[in-house]
């Protein structure tokens, strides 16, 4: 969601559960806007495991060379930075937003996928404002009494596995749809260092 676009009603979100359901996720959103810039907006901390997914998305992202990416390990979009960074998007910007959050057990280690604003820390309580234009919610973990907790002591390989999945989903899908969405690799971060074996239990 742009500064100057009102935020909408909360999206209707479906569960995926890989990386395929992801590409075509993202590239059902990047045809529907040819000329507009695209904004991953990576929400999260490099100070919590489970929360760190959209800064670890940030990272992989722009070690693909894609553009247009806000937060990373390096300057994570945090709930202090959040509303600073979302108010200074372009008006013509298309936002996908990308957070952590908890969930129903059947849904741990899927995505929740929507059109429409992301509702920042809504699993611990937070009162963050909706952002983006396109929603995507990686369930990192069950929800429950203690939710920062439980974000504390989420699998970081778990959360690693997720982020690989959709940074990779959405490259893929900007590299087929909208290949002037790429620019100069990151300099000092190598994908490769993001590279881990397959989880078949996170499918």
């Amino acid at each position: 969601m742009t500064a100057n676009r009102a935020p909408g009603p909360l999206p209707f979100f479906f569960a995926a559960s890989g990386e395929p359901e992801l590409e075509r996720f993202f590239r059902s959103a990047f045809v529907r806007h040819p000329g507009e810039p695209i904004v991953f907006l990576c929400i999260g901390t490099d100070r919590s495991t489970g929360d760190s997914l959209g800064p670890l998305v940030g990272t992989m992202l722009e070690a693909r060379g894609v553009v247009g990416v806000i937060g990373t390990l390096r300057e994570p979009c945090d709930a202090d930075r959040l509303e600073r960074n979302a108010s200074s998007l372009p008006a013509e910007a298309v936002v996908i937003a990308i957070d952590a959050c908890l969930g129903r057990p059947e849904n741990v280690g899927k995505f929740l996928l929507g059109e429409g604003p992301l509702q920042p820390a809504r699993s611990v309580g937070g009162t963050l404002p909706p952002v983006g234009d396109y929603s995507v919610a990686a369930v990192v973990a069950e929800f429950g009494p203690k939710p920062y907790m439980t974000l504390q002591t989420t699998s970081l390989y778990a959360v690693m596995e997720m982020a690989k999945r959709i940074a990779a989903a959405a490259a893929a899908a900007l590299g087929d749809v909208r290949p002037d969405a790429f620019g100069a690799r990151a300099t000092g971060i190598a994908a490769a260092s993001f590279e881990f074996e397959d989880d078949s239990s996170l499918k």
